[in-house]
Order: structure tokens, then sequence, then C-alpha cells
């Protein structure tokens, strides 16, 4: 992996960008417990606790989300009690824009519509044939959505999702595997990042390590990988 070891500063709060979001732009998406947050249900499962978490943090999370429930921790460090079941590690890494793109000018956005409420359905159709990561009924709210259809058909995907102060990461990038190949992911992750800079912030993004053709993409449209982080999601007691 190619790292950045430069990227620091006004970077810091993408350190922990599940928490900086919930007490932020994301409050009114979230739930609060002393020092544990976690979103709606419906909006996501992200969770959070402190680096330096106690036995006291895990049980006020535990106390959010109920018995038997899914808490994807995303890149917090914290380790919870034996008695918390793991699901799933994925290592990955954090990527941000660092204001220059390869292929210059504006950003094409030829057949690219926004999606509302309105569009779920069909935005959740695509997320299960696709998969491109955590995708819930009201994860739409989370900022813009935008997408290319194809005779009428939803066949691409890309919104924002966590929002941490001066920054807005650019997820959910997904095509039907019909419609591959066309350039859609490329345009949607081009038109978000104009319309994130344009209001004075920075994209930003995650991407699996393995997934090395997503990652190829992103460095073409001007994204550097800032470091490496490891993804976990546990189920509570």
């Amino acid at each position: 992996m190619r790292y950045d070891a430069t990227l620091n500063g006004d970077t810091l709060a993408l350190d922990d960008p599940v928490g900086q979001s919930l007490s932020g732009g994301h409050a009114h998406l979230g739930r609060r417990l002393g020092r544990a947050a976690t979103y709606l249900p419906e909006v996501a499962t992200f969770s959070v606790v402190p680096p330096d978490a106690d036995g006291a943090q895990w049980a006020e999370l535990a106390r959010l989300l109920g018995p038997g429930q899914f808490a994807d921790m995303f890149s917090c460090p914290a380790v919870p009690p034996p008695d918390w079941e793991p699901v799933f590690v994925l290592e990955g890494r954090q990527m941000i824009w660092r204001g220059e793109s390869r292929s210059g000018g504006a950003p094409d956005e030829t057949g690219v519509v926004e999606l509302g409420p309105d569009h779920v359905p069909e935005m959740l159709d695509l997320v299960a044939r696709t998969r491109p990561g955590p995708f819930w009924p009201r994860t739409h709210e989370l900022g813009t959505y935008l997408g290319v259809r194809d005779r009428g058909v939803l066949v691409a995907m890309a919104g924002e999702r966590l929002r941490p102060p001066g920054w807005t990461e650019i997820s959910a990038v997904c095509t039907a595997p019909e419609a591959r190949g066309r350039g859609h992911a490329a345009r949607l992750v081009g038109a978000l990042a104009a319309r994130v800079t344009a209001r004075g912030e920075r994209p930003f993004l995650h991407v699996a390590e393995a997934n090395t053709r997503a990652t190829a993409l992103y460095e073409r449209l001007g994204f550097t990988t800032r470091m490496p982080v490891t993804f976990r999601g546990f189920r509570t007691p």
C-alpha cells in the first residue's frame, strides 16, 4: 500500500470519521449515551466508542443498540469485551482527494440524476445486486445521492455518507453488472467530488484493500491513500 505520511493537520478529523460525524452534521441522525454513539437503525449501523473505551463505554453502546444487535465499528480501534461476538474483519484504506484529476476539466454529468426518498426501493435493489457496502432504507438521508439510468432502470449509483468537519465521504459507488465498463462510476464520483468542493469541503472515501480495481479508479480521479484502516463488526451480548 502506498501511504502518504505527510497527510495530517487538517485531516485529523478523519481519524474518527464516525464519531466526528455523529457529534456534528449527523447528530440529528444518531443516538448517544455517555461516550457511546450510533446512527439510527434504518440510517446506518456505524457505532463508536472512545479509542480508550473501558467496560462502561461498551455497556453504554450495548444499551443503545439492544441485545443481539449488530455494531459496525468501522475504523474504531477499541476492542470490545469478550462477550461481544465478532462478525467480520475487513482490511481497507482511507483515501482523500488531493484536488487534482488526471483527466482534468469539469466533471461529465451526462445522464446523471439526483436520487431521493421516492427512489429508495430501486436503490436498495441495486445495492442488493452489487453489494458496495452497508445501505439501509434511510441511508440516503446522510447526503446527496446520484444515479445513472439506462432505459429508465437505475444501473449505477454513488452518494455522500460520513460528514466529519470539513469533509464529505463518497460511498455506495456501484454499477449493475450489465452496465459496467461505460464510465458510470467515474462520472458519478467526479460529479459528487465537484459538488463537495463547491461547498468548501473535501471529498474522501474508503475502499476494501482487495478491491484493487476500485482503488485504481479512485487514484485516476485524484484520490490518494491517507492511511490503512480495519473495518470490524460485532454483535452485542
